[in-house]
């Protein structure tokens, strides 16, 4: 190394080094999440015709139709139930919750399913002067365009949708609820909410959960389609009916005669030796035709993250494997469960704070929650048998005093998969007082030796013996059994 490199190289080095760096700050991190969502997203006419696709596949192809069906039902399942220590609030989202105007108890299973089939929920809200709100949901196929902020993609900021009627375009602000004022006439301003899945980072626009299913799909009907023809054309025939005749008319005339009165099946026909009757038919060989549809469902059913005995498929699976190929499938629904009670929370909230707006009672941010139904009841069964088993030893750690009341709470409803406030339990289990465990023929509040100013007999966890497992779950259809049944069984 000559004197020279000695001396400039680090010089060199780091001016080298600042011209290819970026300067790091609030301006250029969030530019740099703002790329351009051509690469992202599908052209416009792309995505409109994948809409479009899903809901034709969605209305005449069977498969098409449970794949929806079932995301819903097991996000929705029997209902979404909310609950709020404030009475004033709860009464107000019963209110809105039920209206007639809104039906959310029917709604939600509708956004679940324009939510799957279209990968987009555009949800319209309307408040009166009143502070009620009102929710309709915009079909993705009628919004053209979404305006997001000039330095955050995921920041829309106004939507554009296309009245069908007359083909004008509509400018709805999205809702912003730094902006969401009452105005100076004591109206609110309509607004749009949206709400995307499957989206790729950096786009804007969600995909159908039926998009890369839609040619599967449609080559499993062709399929089948042409399968039921080869099935109705292998049952038909000929009649070939070899003889001597002495000219062309004598042979259109029999032709004639025989086509008049064509021999019925099961009937006999009696012929001589100048007349020989055979039958021509169609010579299908489509024995591996079942493995071709197979191959296609196999195909839609990984698409779409279901088992195929979820499709009417149980091939040749037992009800061991079966099971183990429900997992996947319930994360993917849970996943999807917890995705949409969020989207409903947030409309929930702006219903709440545009109400506080006109209503001093309501409190802007209240505290409340929203809860889904369970998506497999088999999980609840096993959760409470590990929580059955789990109490005796924790009973044994804890009157040996190796661990707290705390500790041990803890793991009992960790074990019963919910999660709670350790410390607020015990100060209501505290309050409550000591629970009351009756002998057998005494009345309740009177056990053995108890009377006025006795302490009511407590029951010793280490005591109780969880029930077997065939009591709990019906080992046929792998549900729970109804507590009746297992109270006269006993």
């Amino acid at each position: 190394m000559t004197i020279f490199s000695k001396l400039f190289s680090p010089e060199i080095k780091r001016q080298v080094r600042a011209a290819l760096s970026v300067i790091e700050n609030d301006l250029t991190f969030v530019k740099s999440g703002n790329t351009s969502t051509q690469d992202r997203d599908r052209y416009p006419y792309d995505r409109l015709e994948v809409m479009t696709q899903a809901l034709e596949a969605w209305r005449i192809n069977p498969l098409a139709r449970r794949v929806i069906e079932l995301t819903s039902q097991y996000v929705i399942g029997g209902g979404l139930s909310f609950e709020c220590k404030n009475a004033y609030v709860s009464k107000f989202i019963t209110k809105f919750w039920e209206h007639r105007l809104n039906r959310m108890t029917i709604r939600v299973t509708e956004w679940c399913d324009e939510l799957s089939r279209t990968g987009n929920l555009f949800v319209l809200l309307s408040t009166d002067q009143a502070g009620m709100s009102y929710v309709r949901c915009i079909p993705a196929t009628q919004v053209s365009k979404i305006i997001a902020k000039p330095n955050d993609i995921e920041q829309p900021v106004s939507i554009i949708v296309v009245d069908q009627n007359t083909m004008n375009e509509l400018v709805y602000p999205a809702y912003d609820d730094l902006s969401d004022v009452l105005s100076e006439n004591g109206t609110f301003d309509t607004v749009i909410f949206h709400y995307a899945i499957n989206r790729p980072s950096g786009g804007q626009w969600g995909e159908s959960d039926l998009a890369p299913q839609l040619r599967w799909l449609a080559r499993y009907a062709n399929w089948l389609e042409d399968r039921a023809r080869l099935n109705r054309y292998r049952t038909a025939f000929l009649y070939n009916v070899k003889s001597k005749f002495s000219s062309e008319a004598e042979r259109l005339s029999r032709q004639a005669q025989l086509n008049s009165v064509p021999p019925s099946p099961g009937s006999i026909l009696v012929t001589d030796e100048n007349e020989t009757w055979s039958v021509i038919q169609p010579t299908l060989a489509s024995a591996d035709a079942n493995e071709d549809g197979l191959s296609l469902k196999k195909m839609i059913a990984a698409g779409t993250g279901l088992p195929l005995h979820f499709l009417a498929e149980p091939e040749s699976a037992t009800r061991t494997t079966a099971e183990a190929a429900g997992g996947p499938t319930f994360r993917r629904f849970e996943q999807r469960q917890r995705y949409f009670m969020w989207l409903v929370n947030d409309i929930l909230q702006a219903v709440i704070r545009r109400r506080s707006m006109v209503d001093r009672h309501m409190p802007a941010n209240p505290d409340f929650e929203l809860t889904g139904a369970d998506i497999s009841a088999r999980d609840n069964i096993s959760l409470a048998m590990a929580a059955s088993n789990l109490v005796n030893s924790l009973t044994i750690l804890r009157d040996r005093q190796m661990m707290d009341d705390s500790e041990f709470l803890r793991l009992v409803y960790r074990f019963l998969g919910e999660s709670v406030d350790v410390d607020e339990m015990l100060a209501r289990g505290k309050a409550a007082g000591p629970a009351v465990t009756p002998s057998p023929g005494v009345p309740a509040g009177r056990g053995q030796g108890e009377g006025p100013g006795v302490a009511p007999r407590v029951a010793n966890p280490a005591q109780i013996k969880p029930l077997p497992t065939s009591q709990l779950v019906n080992t046929d259809t792998g549900e729970p059994k109804d507590p009746g049944q297992n109270a006269e069984n006993q």
